[in-house]
């Protein structure tokens, strides 16, 4: 189907849009109304440690010395600034770490630049989270659905999609919160569009994260200047020289509208190694073959990596030389996996990347891209002449949420502990886990402050 053609009359844009509209809480099934507080907890808590980032003190700092009116609260320091700089420092905060969540028909991370938009909004409105988090699953959805009418070619030309359909999620959010008829549904979806970036080749550096706060501000721009009758191209996805026309070669609508999909947010993945997602079926691969064989590092001889040719744009940094590009680097985190226990955001620092062992072991690492279909083939090769060999594919959603909310915990505390005290992340921790949706938003924000219960 070619980039200018549409389903009928209406176009993809208003049959989006009047799918996701109407979406209202009592419709949402209870698995996904527990993964998207699951994606409010994992958010949290990435972005809590994300704040002490420096790219997130650039942004606060130039947030500040701009001024404005203070409007929405900066989760992890307590600064108070206007909406649209709350969600773009709070989106960039909590993909700083590049340890948030995964949704593989958008090719991106689907929290990001969703829900910092929402919270900041929900903050000054007083508004539930309940409320809230029916939105998030609306913005998700919308992503999502247009990352399966423009993937995998979109991804493939260079397109950071949690830029690019995040500033669509966000605005659909936005949108669906604030409760814009149809028409100003559509103006924002143009907005978003004309707002809608982000490259691949801005991986490995602090651009990557700016572009989910971008894509977090942009998106609540494109509904708020809908709301004060601001227009736009309504059919933005479908027209000649419009989104898909210009930003994927393969336009494929007729699989964002396929009705046999649960929503979105339900196939949300999360990671637990911080590092890019490409990397983590290496970490895994690796991980098990040592565990399995109480291998030390000292006896592999090499360490082969047969990948999803995507991969191969997307976190194939060969010698990195900072913390960020080693998140970025499969050589890299086989290594790390192969010689060390520890894949957490403490294992990424700029002088573990230039560690000699690590050096040398990743130097031992090679990676094929191949057409594989359920995952990456990981082959450890020792000094003895044995070959060890695993495959991994961590695309599959988890079906059992209570190992998944375990495994979240543990998550969640050791990265908000350090910024909030135990006590606090206690407490956020029961209140999203056992969450009234009739809680307020700004119960939660507080909680994300450390000073207020002397954390430190």
């Amino acid at each position: 189907m070619s980039a200018n053609s549409t389903l009928d009359s209406n176009g993809l844009t208003k049959a989006l849009v009047e799918r996701c509209c109407g979406l209202t809480a009592a419709g949402i099934p209870d698995d996904a109304s527990i993964v998207a507080r699951q994606c409010l907890l994992d958010w949290l808590g990435v972005a809590l440690a994300g704040s002490r980032e420096p790219l997130t003190a650039i942004l606060r700092d130039e947030a500040l010395a701009e001024g404005g009116h203070p409007r929405a609260t900066l989760v992890g320091s307590g600064e108070r600034v206007s909406l649209q700089q709350a969600a773009l420092i709070n989106g960039a905060a909590s993909h700083a770490l590049d340890f948030d969540d995964v949704q593989m028909a958008m090719i991106g991370h689907p929290t990001v630049p969703v829900l910092p938009a929402l919270l900041a909004l929900g903050e000054e409105a007083n508004a539930t989270v309940g409320d809230v988090l029916t939105s998030f699953i609306v913005g998700v959805e919308m992503e999502c659905r247009l990352g399966l009418a423009v993937m995998p070619g979109h991804y493939a030309t260079g397109f950071h999609a949690t830029g690019t359909l995040g500033t669509f999620g966000a605005a659909a959010a936005c949108a669906h919160f604030m409760g814009l008829n149809r028409e100003q549904w559509l103006a924002a979806m143009g907005i978003a569009g004309a707002q809608a970036a982000g490259l691949k080749s801005m991986f490995g550096t602090m651009c990557k994260p700016f572009h989910a706060g971008k894509a977090a501000a942009n998106g609540m721009l494109a509904a708020q200047l809908a709301r004060r009758g601001f227009t736009s191209n309504p059919a933005v996805m479908e027209t000649a020289q419009g989104f898909a026309a210009t930003q994927t070669p393969a336009f494929h609508p007729e699989l964002a509208l396929a009705e046999d999909m649960p929503l979105a947010v339900r196939s949300v993945l999360f990671k637990y190694h911080a590092a890019c997602y490409g990397t983590h079926e290496t970490i895994e691969g690796v991980l098990r073959l040592k565990h399995a064989h109480g291998l030390r590092a000292s006896q592999v001889r090499q360490i082969r990596l047969r990948v999803p040719v995507a991969n191969l744009t997307m976190c194939n940094i060969e010698a990195p030389a900072t913390a960020l590009e080693g998140k970025f680097s499969m050589r890299f985190t086989a290594a790390l996996a192969a010689a060390r226990d520890d894949t957490s955001e403490a294992a990424f620092t700029d002088s573990s990347v230039r560690e000699g062992d690590l050096v040398d072991l990743r130097q031992r690492v090679v990676v094929e891209g191949a057409s594989v279909p359920d995952g990456t083939e990981v082959t450890i090769a020792l000094v003895d002449g044995r070959e060890l060999h695993e495959r991994v594919n961590l695309n599959i959603p988890e079906t059992d949420l209570d190992r998944q909310w375990e495994r979240l915990r543990r998550k969640f505390l050791s990265l908000a502990t350090p910024v909030v005290g135990s006590a606090q992340a206690a407490e956020l921790l029961s209140r999203i886990e056992n969450l009234d949706p009739a809680t307020p938003v700004r119960g939660l924000i507080q909680l994300s402050v450390p000073q207020l219960v002397g954390a430190r």
